[in-house]
């Protein structure tokens, strides 16, 4: 199993990003897939849950209205569209997957958000 995060980097509050997470070694089809994140001294936080098909979506309350995650199962790749980002948004974001009750996790992309 592998999870590879793409398209973080720095952005101006108020700024978007669309962060991209390519899976292999899996059905990726068949999985829930979910974004976490993690800010300097915070625990990990969920941010964004979907469904194997895609039909369904939730979001942490800290991004609701202002994320969207979505996938292409054909593609493999779960994305999380930020937008109106704020700097309290700054993290590592990863991307994760339960597998038969087994944890994966990608390496993680960093997100700045600062003027």
């Amino acid at each position: 199993v592998q999870l590879v995060e793409s398209g973080g980097g720095l952005v101006q509050p108020g700024g978007s990003l669309r962060l991209s997470c390519a899976a292999s070694g899996f059905t990726f089809r068949l999985y829930d897939m979910n974004w976490y994140r993690q800010a300097p001294g915070k625990e990990r936080e969920l941010v964004a849950v979907i469904t194997s098909a895609g039909g369904s979506a939730n979001y942490a309350d800290s991004v609701k209205g202002r994320c969207t995650i979505s996938r292409d199962n054909a593609k493999n790749t779960v994305y999380l569209q930020m937008n109106s980002l704020k700097p309290e948004d700054t993290a590592v974001y990863y991307c994760h997957a339960r597998l038969l009750l087994h944890d994966y996790w990608g390496q993680g992309t960093q997100v700045t958000v600062s003027s």
